[in-house]
């Protein structure tokens, strides 16, 4: 990935104050990021479906969205999806619960991590995010093309 290349994140969570937070720390600290919030299963099932042409190189996806199905339910819906499946998908939460963590990865996700709970913390976790999936791994182009209703 060259320097100037972008980046796009789609991030899933329903609280503004974390999509605020994020977004700002990424200006800061992912200048290549390209964040796209949605804060709902159904909003972001829409985006998915909208997709055309390249897809975004990752995803961030709350598990405790508030309404609507939650987060473990967009994993799965992603996973059964033709070209989202190959997407990676970090799970987001203020709890490390053992069996949250379990699921998440019995699941197919990639990652799982903690939100930070301070605005310093936010800006050392975009950083990592910066440096692992944008620095160091290759993350493969996913492209997307209308799919054909019944």
């Amino acid at each position: 990935m060259t320097a100037s290349s972008p980046f796009s994140i789609l991030l899933v969570d329903d609280d503004p104050l974390v999509a605020e937070v994020l977004t700002r720390s990424a200006r800061q600290n992912f200048p290549e990021a390209l964040i796209q919030v949605r804060t709902s299963y159904a909003e972001a099932e829409a985006y998915v479906e909208s997709l055309e042409g390249k897809g975004p190189k990752l995803i961030l996806l709350d598990i405790d969205l508030k309404i609507g199905p939650d987060g473990f339910a967009f994993l799965a819906y992603l996973r059964n999806h033709p070209q989202a499946r190959l997407l990676p998908v970090v799970m987001l939460s203020y709890y490390d619960e053992t069996e949250n963590v379990e699921k998440a990865f019995s699941m197919g996700a990639s990652l799982f991590t903690r939100k930070p709970s301070v605005y310093s913390a936010w800006q050392a976790y975009v950083q990592q995010l910066r440096h692992y999936w944008f620095e160091t791994i290759t993350v493969p182009t996913v492209w997307f093309s209308k799919r054909a209703t019944s």
